[in-house]
């Protein structure tokens, strides 16, 4: 599953590393405010509306039969013993069936954060790949758990001084969707005709800060048509 995330982004991504932020890292792409700004994170009207935005797009963006990679960014001291004793636990809770787990590729990857010269030196990422359906995972608690991460932890809860990334990968459609934390979610595609009906349909939950920038891509001419002119 690495190669074929490798060769998936190569091909459709050229020049993009994975890893936030991806909105800023890609030219056709979406950041979406999540939660409300300047409200409690547990208050009520708040919570209604993190599930609502993150599942409705999740829902959007992935199909029951795309083929789908579940990718997670472990990031670590270059010497912790965490993910050699529980390897395994970034996904446990969240797929329904375990003997899938089977398939699950690991990978040790440099500190994916250049800007960061020191911690780059003492620290690596470890990379797990799996494959998937949509129906195989209960990704409306993998939501919920990025969401809360900086409130109440489950994800890592027993290492927190460890970071991490979840990414999905939409294979068919060539979408890649990151709900980074309950601010915001970055949803980019291998072009903006991909992810342009969720311009259209979510237009007011897209961040104002970037509403400049994405109506730019957004409003020019459709790269189909840019393409069948030349």
């Amino acid at each position: 599953m690495s190669e074929i995330l490798h060769s998936f982004i190569k091909k459709n991504f050229t020049g993009l590393t994975l890893r936030p932020s991806l909105f800023y890292l890609w030219k056709y792409g979406i950041r979406f405010e999540i939660s409300k700004p300047g409200r409690p994170h547990f208050e009520k009207d708040n919570l209604k509306q993190i599930f609502h935005r993150t599942n409705t797009l999740f829902d959007k963006v992935f199909g029951e039969e795309d083929e789908l990679l579940f990718v997670t960014d472990v990031y670590t001291a270059k010497h912790s013993p965490l993910l050699q004793r529980k390897p395994l636990n970034v996904y446990r809770k969240y797929v329904k069936d375990k003997q899938k787990l089977y398939q699950l590729q690991h990978h040790l990857l440099p500190y994916l954060f250049e800007d960061d010269e020191e911690e780059t030196e003492q620290s690596v990422t470890h990379r797990f790949v799996l494959s998937f359906k949509k129906m195989e995972i209960k990704y409306h608690h993998v939501l919920k758990a990025i969401s809360h991460k900086d409130f109440t932890p489950t994800i890592l809860k027993n290492n927190l001084e460890s970071g991490y990334d979840i990414y999905f990968v939409n294979l068919t459609n060539k979408i890649i969707f990151h709900l980074y934390d309950d601010r915001g979610c970055d949803i980019i595609a291998s072009d903006n005709e991909a992810i342009r009906f969720l311009y259209d349909e979510y237009n007011e939950w897209i961040l104002d800060y970037d509403r400049e920038e994405i109506n730019r891509v957004f409003r020019s001419k459709p790269t189909s048509a840019i393409l069948s002119q030349g």
